[in-house]
């Protein structure tokens, strides 16, 4: 893998039904942190990448994500007519000229192997990216998929996002055995789907962030579905580590699990509190609602 990865897929087929009843019409990728959606927050990630096709691989009844980056006419003329130029640009434009939006049908929920797979007519044979927008990556430097973007290049590598985790919470994770780890990365010798903490061969964690070589598909195709008809993304990679090299990179940067309502609020805060405009503010509202509680002072 030698080729800078041009496109990225994006897995927002989910039900989100942890988020209910907000998800009843709201899809999970569509919840926002302070003013833009997560989905957002996963697109800027791949744009700053190098990515110019992203594919967003959906089911037949959400359209919200569709919306976002389509035209809304009536909303844009209100604002251009109201002399919101500011914000009539960030409407109109939630994606830079050069990229566009491909929206691909996954036909029935039958896993992330799956939801992968149905992007392969749109990807081709080339090497791509996968983000799960879930998994929201703060950092102040370059995003996470540039970094493994660069690594992967470099390397000619595939590429998995790692975190470290407590030992005690491995049975929560996919837990990747490695070799030769530098440099914060390392060649994958095994995948551990929640190992219990006395079984883990590592603490580091799976996360949300994939440079994949195209033979990935293949793969894919010929992995046998497991519990409830799912093809599992990590069964394939399994099968890609016996055949070329797989690392596991440990990005730079913070992240945050938006799929939980514990991560959803972390994750406001922290850009609350990095904001611009709304940083002081956010911090005086907190400490004020600590104080009320009795809670010692914010650090």
């Amino acid at each position: 893998m030698s080729r800078r990865i041009r496109k990225a897929v994006f897995p927002v087929a989910g039900l989100g039904t942890r988020f209910l009843p907000a998800t009843k019409t709201v899809p999970k990728e569509m919840l926002p942190i302070i003013d833009r959606p997560l989905i957002q927050y996963a697109v800027d990630e791949a744009i700053e990448a190098g990515c110019d096709t992203l594919i967003f691989v959906t089911n037949r009844y959400k359209h919200a994500v569709a919306d976002y980056f389509d035209k809304a006419y009536e909303l844009e003329e209100k604002l251009e007519k109201a002399g919101k130029l500011a914000q009539l640009e960030v409407v109109r434009n939630p994606l830079p000229p050069n990229v566009r939006a491909v929206f691909v049908t996954q036909t029935e929920a039958l896993g992330l192997g799956h939801a992968v797979l149905c992007a392969k007519p749109v990807v081709g044979d080339e090497p791509f990216a996968v983000i799960l927008p879930d998994d929201l990556i703060w950092n102040r430097g370059p995003g996470a998929l540039t970094q493994m973007a660069d690594a992967a290049e470099a390397s000619g590598a595939s590429m998995i996002a790692v975190q470290d985790v407590p030992h005690d919470k491995t049975d929560s994770y996919g837990i990747v055995a490695t070799e030769d780890f530098a440099d914060r990365q390392g060649r994958i010798r095994a995948m551990v789907e929640k190992p219990k903490p006395a079984d883990a061969p590592s603490t580091l964690a799976v996360v949300g962030r994939y440079v994949l070589n195209p033979r990935i598909f293949a793969l894919l195709e010929s992995t046998t579905p497991g519990a409830g008809g799912e093809i599992q993304l990590t069964d394939a990679i399994s099968a890609l580590l016996a055949e070329e090299a797989v690392h596991a990179y440990r990005f730079r940067g913070t992240r945050f699990d938006c799929g939980t309502h514990i991560g959803l609020i972390e994750a406001t805060i922290r850009y609350a509190l990095d904001h611009e405009k709304l940083s002081e503010a956010a911090a005086a509202m907190m400490q004020s609602a600590l104080d009320e509680l009795g809670v010692r002072e914010l650090e």
